[in-house]
């Protein structure tokens, strides 16, 4: 059990532990030089959230191209939810996510963010379980993480792997009417290795 810094709230082990391994600025420049005509070259920045944002723990995420850290491709908000045996991770959208572009390595632009600048994705939460020496972690069941593109109307599946050093994710759109493959990565895993962590800056 560990006691957060601002309340009297608990949280268990495998939370924390999850928490402080997912806060950090991960790169997968390894995999991009081995094999650059497949993999290009991405940063991960997963970034805490003063406790008051959610009264708990929250993070800030955005995927971006390394050579341009001011455009990130993909940006949202999470709370996490310590649910005893797995933890549960809501997934926010920004209203207007371009003001915030490049908070996860900006903290002047971090702080500016609110709880009214973001909207929940409904059917798009994460349930984390850890095994050994890893979190695995997946999209909630139900197929209702839907998702426009290509013409078509498809349900997230991700998938991803969380040790201290390392994340690994592969996320793809499925059909809702066939179950078919709509988009996303057809190379394989994305590894990324921790270059920085955050985890300081976590409210416990």
């Amino acid at each position: 059990m560990v006691l957060s810094g601002n309340t009297d709230v608990s949280y268990s082990q495998d939370f924390t532990t999850l928490a402080r391994w997912m806060s950090g600025d991960f790169s997968n420049q390894q995999q991009a030089f081995d094999d650059p005509r497949k993999f290009a070259h991405i940063r991960i920045f997963f970034r805490p959230l003063p406790y008051e944002f959610f009264s708990g723990v929250g993070l800030y995420s955005e995927q971006t191209q390394d050579y341009d850290l001011w455009s990130p491709y993909r940006q949202g908000v999470h709370r996490l939810v310590d649910q005893g045996e797995h933890v549960y991770i809501e997934n926010y959208g920004l209203k207007d996510r371009l003001l915030y572009a490049g908070a996860g390595h900006n903290l002047d632009i971090l702080k500016t963010i609110t709880p009214d600048c973001i909207e929940r994705r409904e059917g798009c939460s994460m349930v984390f379980k850890r095994e050994g020496d890893a979190f695995i972690g997946s999209v909630e069941p139900g197929k209702a993480c839907i998702i426009p593109k290509k013409g078509k109307m498809t349900y997230l599946t991700s998938h991803v792997e969380i040790t201290e050093s390392t994340w690994m994710s592969i996320d793809q759109g499925m059909d809702v009417e066939t179950d078919e493959y709509v988009w996303g990565s057809t190379e394989g895993i994305l590894k990324f290795h921790k270059r920085a962590s955050f985890d300081n800056e976590l409210p416990f």
